[in-house]
């Protein structure tokens, strides 16, 4: 088998699959309208303001939410609240002989509920949950700190991307509801 074979039924295998997905009406989530507007999906999620959610780690999370939702610019009127209660657990995995922690796991755990911002009831609500770690260098003290800090950089992103996810793929099957 030469290369040029071996990447022929490679692009066919591929075509094959796009035309499977298009069969089945596959349509990516943040597809953009005919005319080349925000699809319903983005449309919404700039609709959505983020509450405070305490404390450091909630502040990266915070941000991390309005980055994807692109609410913080500020373009759309709000029309959502999302409240966020979001914990952080510690677990040391990697244990010496002496009890000495050589590993931490780390697992963010982030319930959210949006809600219409007129006070009206609960549009939907969901959870996310994340796992990372680092490694305890016994080293200087910053260096755990600086791990820490970068862990909990990691939790907020994974799970604003989870959230938004989730809020995105909701506000599509609203907008295909109220289509049909």
């Amino acid at each position: 088998m030469t290369t040029a074979t071996g990447l022929s039924r490679r692009g066919a295998l591929s075509l094959g699959a796009c035309a499977a997905l298009t069969g089945c009406g596959f349509e990516p989530i943040y597809m953009r309208t005919a005319s080349g507007e925000p699809g319903p999906a983005q449309r919404d999620l700039a609709a959505v303001s983020v509450a405070i959610i305490p404390d450091r780690p909630g502040q990266l999370l915070r941000q991390e939410l309005q980055e994807r939702f692109g609410s913080d610019a500020g373009n759309v009127p709000a029309r959502y609240n999302l409240a966020v209660s979001y914990s952080i657990a510690g677990q040391g995995i990697g244990i010496l002989q002496s009890s000495i922690n050589t590993r931490v796991r780390m697992i963010g755990t982030a319930n959210w509920t949006l809600t219409a911002i007129d006070g009206g009831p609960k549009v939907t609500s969901g959870s996310a949950k994340a796992v990372d770690g680092y490694d305890v260098l016994d080293q200087q003290y910053f260096a755990a700190d600086l791990s820490t800090e970068q862990t909990q950089k990691r939790l907020a992103s994974e799970l604003a991307d989870a959230i938004a996810l989730q809020l995105a793929v909701f506000f599509r099957r609203r907008a295909a509801v109220a289509t049909r």
